[in-house]
């Protein structure tokens, strides 16, 4: 942390009144919060394996607002903010290789980024995020007792918008690959646990910044867990929290103590108005940051159709 504001001035970082703890927790902010989130979240029911031949079509609309910085723990006394709307769009199809279930699937972001108050000078930033790849693979598949059990790699492809000189950025100019496992068991008739873990892996940005600083980042761990009651088949009320840790970042070779550790929490409901037609809604905050923007809110809708 000692040679923070020396990379402060080289990347011309809008930060340069503010104290090392403020500045190095936007600089958090900035590597570990693009326009793609580096936690791969989940919506309870996500690893739930349907028919070989299915295809879903999907569009998300996240909306996000920011109201407070941290750095290692401790809330910096600015009137920090920070806005996000991001739209998905997402294709799955599922078919049967060797015997196993498998869905290749895609997700692209659309989207803004927008500071606020005193952090108005990270400016904004809008265009398409990188694009994600990945395949689930169901190692159990018991529809009968709604018992799951499934592995997804992730490749995500930097593809998204991204120039140097700007402060917020949809894209990451980096590759990242993750390893994620899902399980859904039904614990009563109308009660499903989903529990979700994984790892993601980054490679380097060589771009950051106007000094063209090189980026380096620890691997990161995220923890899913999910309740769902099923008020009918059609309709369930669900509960979630989540917790992110690890990814520390190196700048030019010097560690920016910044580890992640992130823990939030969400509630929502999902509705099958057809059979192959579902509408989701939920609300979610942080509860506790280490580093970075601290989410007030967020709001997540989802469409989701089957054919």
């Amino acid at each position: 942390m000692s040679l923070l504001s020396t990379y402060e001035r080289k990347m011309s970082f809008p930060f340069k009144q503010r104290s090392t703890s403020v500045a190095s927790a936007v600089l958090a902010t900035l590597l570990l919060s693009s326009g793609s989130a580096l936690a791969i979240d989940v919506d309870a029911g996500d690893y739930t394996a349907l028919p070989p031949g299915t295809n879903l079509a999907m569009g998300y609309y996240q909306f996000a607002t920011r109201d407070a910085l941290y750095s290692n723990g401790d809330k910096q006394q600015i009137d920090a903010g920070l806005d996000s709307q991001i739209g998905i769009l997402r294709g799955v199809h599922f078919t049967d290789i060797g015997g196993y279930t498998v869905d290749p699937q895609f997700l692209l972001p659309i989207g803004k980024l927008e500071g606020k108050d005193d952090t108005s000078t990270l400016g904004d930033a809008s265009g398409i995020g990188d694009l994600t790849l990945a395949a689930t693979v169901w190692l159990v598949n018991k529809p009968e007792s709604n018992t799951y059990f499934g592995i997804t790699p992730f490749v995500y492809v930097p593809v998204g918008s991204y120039d140097r000189k700007d402060s917020l950025n949809l894209g990451e100019n980096r590759w990242r690959y993750a390893l994620q496992a899902g399980y859904i068991t039904g614990l009563t008739p109308n009660i499903s646990l989903d529990l979700v873990g994984d790892v993601t892996f980054y490679g380097e940005n060589d771009e950051l910044g106007a000094a063209k600083a090189t980026l380096k980042q620890d691997p990161s761990y995220q923890l899913q867990g999910f309740l769902r009651y099923h008020m009918s088949p059609q309709w369930d009320l669900r509960t979630g929290i989540s917790h992110t840790f690890g990814g520390e970042t190196e700048l030019n070779g010097v560690n920016q103590d910044d580890k992640l550790a992130t823990t939030k929490m969400t509630i929502g409901t999902a509705w099958f108005i057809t059979p192959a037609l579902q509408l989701l809604a939920n609300y979610g905050r942080d509860l506790s940051v280490e580093n970075g923007f601290k989410e007030q809110n967020r709001l997540n809708l989802r469409v989701l159709k089957a054919f």
